[in-house]
């Protein structure tokens, strides 16, 4: 039987981020101000997700404190740069916004990274950052699930959230949801399906679980491609959608008398904090793509997951808010995160019992609505996320990764090319 695991309860055990602090991070970076590379964008289904998260941060950050440097991701995996990347109303067109960017990459000199332009013409300068930190606020597949993150740690480059690992696990529901469970973590069952005959996927589940159940990609965010299925029928249209996202699909029983409640967890290994608790409004059985970015009115595109009509605080009892809160701190500091992660939780409003459905290791609008009811302005959120990023800088310098050897020296490659030893 799984045990299960203990932490320090949720509470204040993160302070603010003070005045002094930051003097001495720039004082110990060598210049006046903290170079920060936001990262946006990416070869994902949340590109657009993405986009409007980056832009609130990158106007919430102090750019007294930062020199914040917009990096978008094209959906081919460009890297561009330029000063209109920070207006949400440029990308109505990104085709004439990326006319008036320049496409740059990121180059290591010894200890130092820099992000370049890549000159037009013969004639044209290359723009030089040294930089200090990469802010990656991307959603989904091929950048919040580890992909990125292993680039970033390939040029040598600091950056805010999880670790390489971590986001692949976060992002992987079914990998999450096995680790969960082996820490004594409640979580429903669920089975896990390759590409395969829909028969076979319907025999499966019909012989584990009574309809209804939800199909679900197994590695995307923002309701993409969940679907919910009342029959067989159903359950083969929904793994047919759940497929063209994904190579895995996640099946699992279905809640009845559905409650969603959300929330974020701030901080790392060492110590984390919980933050209010939300409960989603839904207009489905299922919180979708168009309640979470789409259904709030004209200007919802600019406010991301800000946007979406909810209820803070969730109308909870002291003991479920506690409950729910203990149960997000214990995920998040078990799968090893960092940063701030949004913990789902699926809630059976006749029972009370209580699930944890998902961890979104980088949130919609980084889930700044969610600290802001006690306390934590977005601007202290940002702080915060920035200075956790650069204690881990500092404690991977005390680590070894690398070390001086002559073995290349003696090597040799017999006839069918092996090496000799």
């Amino acid at each position: 039987m799984a045990r299960r695991l203990t932490t320090t309860p949720p509470g204040a055990s993160l302070a603010p981020i003070t005045a002094n602090d930051l003097a001495l991070m720039t004082t110990r970076l060598g210049r006046m101000k903290i170079a920060v590379a936001v990262l946006f964008g990416g070869r994902s289904v949340e590109h657009e997700v993405s986009v409007i998260s980056a832009v609130q941060a990158m106007a919430s950050l102090d750019e007294a404190k930062y020199e914040v440097i917009p990096v978008y991701i094209t959906k081919g995996d460009e890297f561009y740069w330029g000063p209109r990347l920070k207006d949400m109303a440029a990308y109505k067109d990104i085709p004439e916004l990326l006319k008036t960017c320049q496409r740059v990459g990121f180059h290591v000199r010894g200890a130092k990274t820099y992000l370049e332009t890549e000159p037009a013409g013969v004639f044209a300068r290359k723009t030089s950052w040294l930089i200090d930190l990469a802010f990656p606020i991307v959603h989904g597949t091929n950048v919040e699930d580890g992909a990125l993150q292993g680039f970033l740690e390939t040029v040598n480059l600091p950056y805010v959230g999880p670790d390489v690992l971590a986001s692949a696990v976060g992002m992987d529901k079914p990998t999450m949801k096995v680790l969960l469970a082996h820490a004594g973590l409640p979580v429903l069952p669920g089975l896990r399906f390759a590409l395969v005959d829909r028969d076979a996927v319907v025999a499966r589940v019909e012989a584990a679980y009574p309809y209804p159940v939800i199909v679900k990609p197994s590695n995307l965010g923002s309701s993409v491609g969940i679907s919910k299925a009342g029959d067989a029928d159903e359950l083969r249209a929904a793994a047919d959608l759940a497929f063209t996202f994904a190579r895995y699909i996640l099946v699992e029983p279905a809640v009845t008398n559905l409650r969603e409640i959300n929330c974020a967890v701030l901080g790392d290994a060492d110590a984390a904090e919980a933050s209010e608790c939300e409960e989603p409004l839904m207009t489905d059985a299922i919180l979708s793509y168009q309640d979470k970015y789409a259904s709030s009115g004209k200007s919802a595109g600019t406010k991301g997951m800000a946007s979406l009509k909810r209820r803070i605080p969730a109308d909870l009892t002291p003991d479920q808010r506690e409950h729910i809160r203990t149960l997000a701190v214990d995920a998040f500091r078990y799968l090893d995160l960092a940063g701030v992660t949004r913990v789902d939780f699926l809630m059976d409003a006749g029972t009370g019992e209580i699930w944890i459905n998902e961890v979104n290791t980088i949130p919609g609008s980084l889930a700044f609505y969610l600290w802001e009811p006690l306390g934590v302005p977005y601007g202290e959120l940002l702080d915060r996320l920035i200075t956790l990023a650069l204690k881990r800088a500092r404690q991977a310098e005390d680590v070894t990764y690398a070390f001086d050897t002559n073995i290349l020296a003696g090597a040799t490659l017999g006839a069918k090319g092996k090496a000799g030893r």
